[in-house]
């Protein structure tokens, strides 16, 4: 990181990333300014297990965005496609930001075929005022949490499930929502069973205590234990006790139930398999989550038969489409707001000379 954007850090701390003060933005700064300053949007993204997978580079009046594959989970995603879509959905945040401060946002996906690493190249492009279903998108980035908890049984509106099929199609991807009590339950059974599954292989339970931290913990990444509900005692424990014990059989009973009380169960898919599908499915994956917030709708994730190959292949027939599903969403209303999971500062993200 420059020196120059180190000192705008400290001189102008926040006291967390989920705090930004939008009137802060370099009006009269340079592209590179103006680019660095916008990634503040980008790391409120999504991310498996919160690892934040993504590095941004700016240059030259561009920006880079990178796969961190230090960041990567090599147990439940070994082909990096979770990772390539976290990556995607904080495309997207930024891209929002763009339009939200009045830009075009030229984004270029893949850019160079040959750097696998390097996944998108965005510049400012020409003034541009956002619409308003962008505005209205952008107000939600820093609403957005995911939520863990059960949901009020209250059914969503057959509106707001076209419209967030159709912000999945805009992006690239489809938003296949479940229906009737055979497929759901079938597909509840495919997730309780990926938890037996998953929980069975002590190096998915190594991978996973690695990212699990205390309430309290100065990590600014991973799972804080308060996200799943626990007290700070419980939360000291966690680790270890992921660890150490098989807990499968109580995961699959909690999520198999959290699957079939949600209002909705959708699969985000996309047609073809590949990097550039993948980012486009994260970019799908931000639409749809911030489109559900506008509603006052929140989702979180119960993607254990995407990321057991021969759960997916079921799930696939339980489907009955062609395609690829990527994630597994639930989604629903509740009393209570989720309280936001940590993020890594942009001082930790950024490369700027």
């Amino acid at each position: 990181m420059s020196t120059a954007l180190a000192a705008s850090e400290t001189t102008h701390p926040a006291t967390s990333p989920w705090q930004i003060d939008e009137e802060a933005f370099p009006v009269e700064g340079n592209d590179d300014w103006k680019l660095a300053w916008l990634v503040r949007w980008a790391v409120l993204a999504p991310s498996g297990h919160n690892t934040q997978p993504w590095i941004f580079r700016v240059e030259n009046e561009t920006l880079e965005l990178y796969a961190d594959r230090t960041r990567a989970l090599p147990v439940v995603d070994p082909e990096d496609r979770e990772l390539t879509i976290s990556c995607g959905a904080a495309l997207f945040h930024l891209w929002l930001a763009l339009r939200h401060f009045g830009h075009a946002g030229d984004v270029e996906l893949q850019p160079e075929i040959g750097n696998v690493d390097l996944l998108a190249r965005v510049r400012l492009g020409e003034v541009r005022q956002p619409r308003a279903e962008e505005e209205l998108l952008f107000t939600q980035i820093r609403r957005r949490h995911t939520h863990r908890g059960p949901f009020d049984p209250r059914p969503l509106s057959p509106g707001l499930i076209a419209a967030l099929q159709a912000a999945a199609a805009e992006e690239g991807a489809w938003l296949h929502v479940l229906e009737g009590e055979e497929i759901r339950g079938a597909v509840a059974g495919l997730i309780a069973e990926g938890d037996r599954l998953q929980w069975s292989n002590p190096d998915f339970r190594r991978e996973l205590a690695a990212w699990t931290h205390p309430n309290h913990s100065r990590s600014q990444d991973g799972i804080p234990g308060y996200a799943l509900g626990m007290s700070e005692a419980a939360s000291l424990a966690s680790p270890l006790l992921v660890r150490t014990f098989d807990l499968g059989q109580g995961r699959a009973a909690r999520d198999r139930e959290l699957a079939a009380g949600s209002p909705v169960l959708a699969v985000l898919g996309t047609d073809e398999e590949d990097t550039l599908a993948w980012l486009e499915a994260g970019e799908a994956l931000a639409r749809v989550l911030l489109r559900a917030r506008r509603d006052g709708v929140w989702a979180s994730f119960l993607n254990q038969p995407v990321e057991v190959p021969e759960l997916r292949a079921e799930l696939r027939e339980v489907l009955g489409r062609s395609g690829h599903p990527q994630m597994i969403l639930r989604l629903g209303t509740s009393e209570t707001t989720p309280r936001p999971t940590p993020r890594r500062g942009v001082a930790e993200v950024l490369w700027m000379r």
